[in-house]
């Protein structure tokens, strides 16, 4: 199996969404000052789409996000230069914030909800960079579940 199908195939998937929502939660969390303000107001829009929304929403981008993120464990399980998966998502952050952007973008775009793209529009112009600021934890959650690879 490969890494790509244990991540997508339960209960490994749930586990992951678990996870991820942890990830997403504390990055918001940890979001200080007027973007701060900003996020977390757009966060909680967001949550009160309807409860269990986030969860969702991780689990309904997995099927995109896994195959954009594998690319870049690939790469750093081929040849881990001394560096935890965690820091060569770090070190390649810029790259790995445009592929996940590029499937909520695409996402964004054809959303009939008007509270999601609202908010999405909102927080978009910071996007790379909070996407960015959060490749530590999303280097820890993929390191997590690929440990035995």
């Amino acid at each position: 199996m490969s890494v790509a199908e244990k991540m997508l195939t339960p209960p490994v998937r749930q586990q992951v969404v678990t996870e991820a929502t942890k990830v997403l939660n504390a990055e918001v969390s940890d979001k200080r000052g007027l973007t701060g303000v900003a996020v977390k107001g757009a966060f909680k829009m967001v949550r009160g789409v309807k409860p269990g929304f986030v969860p969702q929403a991780i689990d309904d981008l997995m099927d995109d996000f896994v195959p954009k993120l594998l690319p870049f464990w690939e790469t750093w399980k081929a040849d881990p230069g001394g560096k935890t998966c965690s820091q060569h998502f770090v070190a390649n952050a810029g790259t790995v914030a445009d592929a996940l952007l590029s499937i909520t973008d695409e996402r964004a775009k054809h959303s009939t909800s008007r509270v999601l793209v609202k908010a999405y529009k909102k927080l978009r112009p910071m996007g790379k960079d909070h996407v960015m600021a959060s490749m530590p934890r999303v280097g820890g959650l993929i390191e997590q579940f690929t440990k035995d690879e």
